[in-house]
């Protein structure tokens, strides 16, 4: 619905996108700046720029797109389904799949495979996310736990906000850490600048708890298993960024491409990297079972890219 409307006289040379945003809170600043980009806002008669400094008087014309539909698209994405009973699904997810849709990814997701797969899901954490208890990264694969009923979603998810599911995942980083297992302990928020980011905010951060062990030493790298203690989002991933060893091809924290002519110390080679993406695998997860209260635990086999990296290390850069 288009909205029309004069920029007040408090308002001196203050961004577009920051101004919508504030005016429009329910709506996302990513949300906000894509309307600008496909020509949905005017100032003064003529389409703007989101970096566009507004002034006391300007005409602003907004005609925001159509947000999603509410109905999730059944799509026949193929899970890889480990267990499966009449409360809950394990599944090990696959690299390069968001969990849930979102503006601007509608398709491809996991909610999407399991509402073809499933007719019967939990609500999950909100619209467009049923069945969903925890997430993973769009990078990360491994183990997560999909509810069929809200019963088992919420007993599940009061196990998490406990802290009394136990998770350990497995990356391979950059370097090796001096002690062979530790805990970081750094507290975590969004970043200062960059939105997407997270990092190491002392004063303003919530609490956050990494315990790591070096599994394999490499000349160069290692494979480190990891059990955090709280879940904040990219928790992992900032926290050994922090200790100065981030995780292969995690360009967003540090980690850097790795090709075999690299491993092998041979001359510069035109390769595709031996890995995509994160170097980061939830191998497995512990909680009480909603039903039988008993424990019960799962586990994720490592991908086949990041053994192809571990064989490649194995082979060349043994200690």
């Amino acid at each position: 619905m288009a909205e029309q409307f004069h920029v007040g006289h408090s308002v001196r040379e203050r961004r577009l996108d920051k101004y919508l945003h504030g005016r429009f809170s329910n709506l996302s600043r990513s949300f906000i700046q894509n309307a600008i980009k496909q020509g949905a806002v005017k100032v003064n008669g003529k389409i703007a720029k989101q970096s566009q400094k507004l002034s006391p008087g300007d005409i602003v014309d907004f005609s925001p797109p159509e947000p999603p539909s509410k109905d999730i698209l059944p799509e026949e994405i193929p899970l890889d389904i480990i267990y499966e009973d009449e409360e809950l699904i394990v599944l090990n997810k696959q690299p390069d799949m968001i969990v849930h849709p979102a503006r601007g990814n509608t398709h491809g997701t996991l909610v999407n495979a399991l509402v073809f797969y499933s007719n019967e899901l939990s609500t999950g954490l909100g619209e467009f996310r049923p069945g969903i208890v925890h997430r993973l990264d769009r990078n990360t694969t491994g183990v997560m736990v999909v509810t069929k009923n809200d019963t088992a979603q919420w007993k599940i998810a009061k196990q998490f906000e406990n802290r009394q599911v136990k998770k350990t995942y497995l990356a391979i980083v950059h370097g090796t850490p001096d002690l062979t297992a530790d805990r970081i302990n750094a507290p975590l928020g969004i970043h200062p600048k960059i939105r997407e980011k997270y990092a190491i905010r002392p004063e303003t951060g919530k609490e956050a708890v990494t315990f790591y062990e070096v599994l394999e030493p490499f000349r160069g790298f290692s494979l480190l298993k990891l059990a955090p203690k709280t879940g904040r989002t990219h928790q992992i991933r900032v926290h050994l960024s922090y200790i100065k060893h981030p995780i292969v091809c995690d360009d967003m924290y540090g980690g850097k491409l790795v090709y075999q002519w690299q491993l092998a110390d041979t001359e510069p080679a035109v390769q595709e990297p031996i890995l995509s993406r994160v170097a980061l695998h939830a191998f497995s997860i512990e909680f009480k079972h909603p039903k039988t209260e008993k424990m019960v635990e799962f586990e994720a086999p490592l991908p086949q890219d990041m053994q192809n990296l571990l064989d490649a290390l194995r082979k060349y850069r043994k200690n």
